[in-house]
C-alpha cells in the first residue's frame, strides 16, 4: 500500500514538474525524491511522469492521480486536526443529564457559555432525577450531571456550582398568600403540604422535614410529587403549599403567589439549596475536564452567577456589568 510520503512526494512533482524545485519544497535531497515516485508507480503498476533530461510530465494515469492524492492529504490532515481537537476537549460530544430545577437555572447559562467555550462539542441533554443521574453516571452512560447533592457514590467526583434559597408557593386564594413580605414556618402548621417524594426526590424531601423540625411546625402531607413543576402545578390547583427553590419563580404558574422564608427563624440556617455538577473519575471523554473547569471557574460557581436571573440578564444585555 502507498504511502502519505509518496503521496506528498508526488504531489510536489506533479505540482512543479521539476525533480529538483519538488526535491527543494520539500527540504529533502533528490535521489529520496525519485525513489518515493519509483515506489508509488510500482504500488500502483503506472507510470506516473514522463521524464526526459530537459523536461518533466504527467502522463494520463498521473493526471488521473491528482485530485485523489490532494483529497486524501488534505483528509488526513484535517482527521489530525480533529483527534487533536477531541483529544483536548475542544471537539467530540458531551451527554449532559440535569434535574427539572437545574434545567431553569444553571443549564441555560452552561449551554451559552459552552456554545462560546466549546463550540465543537455538541450536547446531548436528558433530564433525569439525580438518584437516576448517578446511577447513570456509575454506568458511563452519562458524562456529567447537574444534580442535587447525594449521598457520596465511590468514583463520582462532585463539586457545587450554585446555591438558592426556599421560598414559599402558595395557591392564590389562600390566606397565606394575601399578606406581603416573609412568612413564618410556623404559619404552615396544620397546612396541607404538598411533599417532595422520599425516594426520586430525597434530597428535598429530607430538607424540608430538615426545616419544620427545626422551626418546630408540623404541617399534614398530603400528596407526593418528584418534581418542581408538577408540585407547582398541584398548587395551583389549590390542593395544597409547598416549598421550592426561589428560581422556580422563573416558570411560575398563573395562580400561584411565592413568599420568602422569614429569615429570624431558626430553621433560616438550613435554608439553603445546593447544585452540584457530577462526573466520574473513569471518564475517558475530554471534554468532562473542560467542561468541569468551565462550570466551576470563580464567575461561574459564585452564587448569583449560574441560575441567578440577574446576572443572566446581564450577561444577554450588551454593556451591561453583572449583578454584584
Amino acid at each position: 500500500m502507498f504511502s502519505l510520503v509518496q503521496l506528498e512526494c508526488f504531489i510536489a512533482v506533479a505540482e512543479e514538474l521539476h525533480f529538483g524545485a519538488a526535491a527543494e519544497r520539500l527540504r529533502i535531497t533528490q535521489p529520496p525524491l525519485s525513489r518515493q515516485i519509483q515506489l508509488l508507480e510500482r504500488e500502483l503498476g503506472a507510470l506516473l511522469f514522463n521524464r526526459t533530461s530537459r523536461r518533466v510530465e504527467m502522463t494520463a494515469a498521473g493526471a488521473s492521480l491528482l485530485p485523489s492524492a490532494r483529497r486524501v492529504l488534505d483528509l488526513a490532515a484535517k482527521m489530525a486536526v480533529d483527534v487533536r481537537r477531541v483529544a483536548s476537549g475542544a471537539a467530540g460530544t458531551l451527554t449532559v443529564a440535569y434535574t427539572a430545577m437545574a434545567a431553569q437555572s444553571a443549564l441555560p447559562l452552561f449551554i451559552r457559555r459552552a456554545a462560546a467555550d466549546m463550540p465543537d462539542v455538541s450536547l446531548v441533554l436528558r433530564e433525569l432525577v439525580t438518584t437516576d443521574q448517578m446511577d447513570q453516571l456509575v454506568k458511563g452512560t452519562v458524562d456529567l450531571g447537574l444534580l442535587r447533592p447525594l449521598v457520596a457514590r465511590p468514583g463520582i467526583q462532585t463539586r457545587e456550582i450554585m446555591s438558592e434559597r426556599m421560598v414559599a408557593a402558595i395557591p392564590a386564594p389562600s390566606r397565606l398568600a394575601q399578606p406581603t413580605g416573609p412568612i413564618s414556618l410556623l404559619d404552615f402548621e396544620h397546612e396541607r403540604l404538598l411533599m417532595y417524594s422520599p425516594t426520586e426526590a430525597r434530597y428535598f424531601h429530607d430538607l424540608l422535614l430538615r426545616l419544620f423540625a427545626a422551626s418546630g411546625s408540623q404541617p399534614v402531607v398530603i400528596q407526593y410529587a418528584s418534581q418542581v413543576p408538577a408540585l407547582l402545578a398541584l398548587v395551583q390547583a389549590g390542593l395544597g403549599l409547598t416549598l421550592v427553590p426561589a428560581s422556580a419563580q422563573r416558570f411560575a404558574p398563573e395562580g400561584v403567589v411565592f413568599r420568602d422564608l422569614d429569615s429570624n427563624s431558626p430553621a433560616d440556617r438550613l435554608n439553603i439549596v445546593h447544585l452540584d455538577v457530577a462526573w466520574s473519575e473513569e471518564s475517558t471523554n475530554p471534554a468532562v475536564a473542560k467542561a468541569v473547569e468551565m462550570l466551576t471557574r470563580p464567575e461561574a460557581s459564585a452564587v448569583g452567577a449560574l441560575g441567578d436571573p440577574q446576572a443572566d440578564a446581564a450577561e444577554e444585555t450588551p454593556g451591561t456589568a453583572p449583578a454584584p
